[in-house]
């Protein structure tokens, strides 16, 4: 019996230690491939932000959704 309890316990050991691994390199694996799309992606989208920015919003449309959410939330409140 006590045998068994030191296998299982190994087993365990070994399998949580696998799950572990397994995890923190896909954490690494993750951060890296992020800091890679990072560095070669981000700087294309921060342009096409910029020139939206610049055209800004017709205050009419934000008052025409600004009205339509507030009728919404008091039609919908909880």
């Amino acid at each position: 019996m006590n045998e068994m309890m030191s296998v299982g316990v190994e087993i365990m050991l070994v399998g949580m230690g696998t799950v572990f691994l397994f995890l923190a390199m896909l954490i690494v694996t993750v951060n890296g491939m992020s800091k890679l799309i990072e560095r070669f992606v981000v700087e294309e989208t921060t342009e096409t932000t910029e020139t939206t920015a610049v055209k800004g919003v017709n205050p009419q449309v934000v008052a025409a959704i600004s009205t339509a959410v507030h009728q919404y939330r008091k039609k919908h409140s909880v």
